[in-house]
């Protein structure tokens, strides 16, 4: 039997969308192992973006050959989309790591399609349908059994990082919303690779502003780690997702990523040591099959 054009990108796609998503989920893996050096958010978030900007700045460069310049309207958006999506939902993310486990990040930063649809419904009025709204209590829910077991365990310190990697997901949400218009008239490589370039020089200018020269000095260890989080955890993933969404579209490479935050769990298990129990277990099926349910209804919406 002659395979159809589609059977023969489906394999490719799926694998493309698995190691995308895998490799996105080693982010928090290597800050927290980052972590462990002493550095803090600032200067770990600064070395990140240092190294990650040529690959951004050569993908925005690369996308826009060709392409009428950006209009003063398209610059102002961008700005705006670099700042919300990627500096300061990194910034919160990161200094959420200070407190939290990889697994419990993971799972806080999968509810980001439910926000987007909340806000959607507080800032234009959008209904939420019935099996969307039981699917989201679904997720939160097993947020909250996670959440609430590990504040049991670790005290005050893992509601304040789990807030801040809440409000990290919220401007990632705000990024989401606002970001459509741009992407149909820029296109989705050339805007992710423009807002995120903005987003690094923000980064390095907050580290400029906020820490003396003298904290740049780290650890050889924390260096390494960055850029291997630059490339890949950051850079190398999105080219993978894109080359996804190209193969079996962005419906199915979605469904994929919810291999991420099993992936998540499991390399905190093993590299960092972090506890693997029930609650966890437990609060993750939920989240998962929230968002799952969520995701099928929106598509059929």
């Amino acid at each position: 039997m002659t395979a159809t054009p589609h059977s023969t990108k489906l394999a490719p796609g799926l694998a493309l969308a698995v190691v995308g998503s895998i490799a996105f989920s080693g982010k928090a893996i290597i800050v927290k192992l980052a972590y462990r050096h002493g550095v803090d958010a600032v200067t770990l978030l600064m070395y990140r973006m240092l190294f990650a900007v040529p690959f951004f700045a050569a993908m925005a460069w690369w996308a826009g050959r060709g392409k009428p310049a950006l209009t003063r309207r398209d610059a102002v958006g961008v700005l705006w989309l670099g700042f919300t999506g990627y500096y300061l939902a990194s910034f919160l993310d990161f200094a959420g790591l200070q407190y939290i486990t990889a697994s419990l990040e993971r799972l806080i930063l999968y509810l980001n399609p439910t926000l987007v649809l909340l806000l959607g419904w507080l800032m234009h009025g959008r209904r939420i349908r019935r099996p969307q709204a039981v699917a989201m209590a679904v997720s939160y829910s097993g947020v909250v059994l996670v959440f609430g077991h590990q504040l049991s365990l670790d005290g005050t310190a893992v509601a304040w990082g789990a807030l801040l990697v809440f409000l990290s997901t919220i401007s990632y949400a705000l990024y989401m919303s606002y970001s459509g218009e741009l992407v149909h008239r820029l296109g989705a490589l050339r805007l992710a690779g423009l807002a995120t370039s903005v987003a690094c020089l923000l980064c390095i200018a907050q580290f400029a502003l906020l820490r003396p020269l003298a904290a740049a000095e780290v650890a050889p260890a924390v260096l390494w780690l960055s850029l291997l989080n630059a490339t890949a955890c950051t850079a190398l993933p999105v080219l993978l997702v894109m080359m996804a969404i190209e193969r079996i579209g962005p419906a199915l490479t979605a469904q994929t990523g919810m291999i991420g935050p099993m992936s998540t769990i499991l390399m905190g298990v093993v590299i960092l040591g972090e506890p693997l129990n029930s609650w966890i277990i437990a609060g993750t099926v939920l989240v998962i099959t929230g968002i799952y349910v969520f995701s099928r209804s929106a598509r059929q919406a």
